[in-house]
């Protein structure tokens, strides 16, 4: 019997850990990671060359993961595409693409009937300039949304580049909007007490992974989604997901690059789009059928480029405040409320 049991020092052990409380366990835990890492220091700053190697190995190795991590979306895609799964999905998309093909024929025919009846567009929708005589450039025709016959460098003279430069602006418009939310929510949250942030500024954000700072993700302690990683990593991670990502077997992309590859691009995974590059529609991009009133969806898309405009316009504003007084845009809005006459821009400019 006594050969199953334990020798006393170690019983003598599990009778002091059972009564220890759990922060004298975690205070414990804490001191020996202390003491670890002042030793590991210390060794690696005798032998030279060891601090800067290990340094240079975990970079590495973090860039390394988030490289992969940034690739799972891509290889799960083509996994299930390559799959039977997907030949499944893709067999039944066939099936049924004559059908969506003509759905989709007849609600491009609606739209275009909405846009001539529309007033925002066509030779009768407003202008920039409003009443004000002018002589509007010819080549700008009212098709486009938010087309009101502004052009003053002539950059659109081309038909391509002008739906090109359309393209970009939806692009840029919506990840305004998106960026301008962002931006505002946090700090409105921390200033309100519903969630307190660490750092509830968005530029501060930014500064604090200039300085090498970890951030926790959402504000939840702990969640470190490339919260600990560097701007570069980071600014990697993003490159990855958004634009191409070539493999050793098939190139992959992003939600952005896909816009240029067609709206075929998800087809492989059965994934049939009825739209363009810019409204793709389908359940994926419109699951609320926005897209199956013509009439509302030609002057949605008018609201949205509207409203996308002026949060890039807003973005010029977020830096100048940010660059100028150092506080958020909410804080700033709170400050010329309260102050209106002795916090304004003209004031502000002053006393630089």
């Amino acid at each position: 019997m006594s050969l199953l049991r334990p020798p006393p020092p170690l019983l003598r052990c599990e009778r002091a850990a059972s009564t220890f409380p759990s922060s004298n366990v975690s205070s414990s835990f804490s001191r020996f990671k202390a003491s670890w890492e002042e030793v590991s220091s210390h060794t690696c700053k005798q032998i030279p060359g060891l601090y800067n190697f290990l340094c240079e190995a975990a970079v590495s190795v973090k860039v390394a993961g988030v490289v992969v991590f940034s690739a799972i979306p891509f290889t799960a895609v083509k996994a299930i595409a390559n799959s039977p799964l997907g030949e499944e999905l893709q067999r039944r998309m066939e099936e049924k693409k004559k059908l969506y093909k003509d759905n989709s024929s007849k609600l491009k025919a609606l739209s275009k009937k909405a846009r001539l009846e529309s007033v925002w567009y066509g030779e009768d929708r407003p202008r920039w300039l409003g009443p004000i005589s002018y002589e509007y450039p010819s080549y700008l025709t009212g098709e486009l949304p938010g087309d009101y016959g502004f052009d003053v460098a002539g950059l659109s003279q081309d038909p391509v580049a002008l739906q090109r430069y359309f393209n970009f602006e939806v692009l840029h418009a919506r990840w305004a909007m998106l960026a301008a939310l962002g931006a505002l929510l946090p700090e409105i949250l921390d200033l309100i007490g519903a969630f307190h942030f660490v750092e509830p500024v968005w530029w501060r954000v930014g500064y604090s992974k200039l300085k090498g700072d970890t951030l926790d993700y959402l504000g939840i302690p702990g969640l470190h989604l490339a919260g600990s990683q560097g701007v570069l990593i980071i600014a990697i991670c993003q490159a990855i997901l958004m634009n191409a990502f070539k493999t050793a077997f098939h190139a992959q992309v992003g939600p952005e690059y896909a816009r240029y590859c067609g709206i075929e691009a998800l087809e492989p995974l059965g994934i049939y789009l009825p739209g363009d590059i810019n409204y793709p529609g389908g359940a994926l991009f419109d699951p609320l059928n926005l897209s199956q009133d013509p009439v509302a969806f030609e002057e949605l898309k008018i609201k949205e480029i509207k409203n996308g405009r002026l949060a890039m316009v807003a973005w010029l504003g977020f830096y100048a405040q940010a660059a100028l007084t150092g506080k958020g845009p909410v804080h700033n809005l709170l400050d010329h409320i309260s102050d209106p006459f002795h916090y304004n821009l003209l004031l502000v400019l002053k006393n630089l």
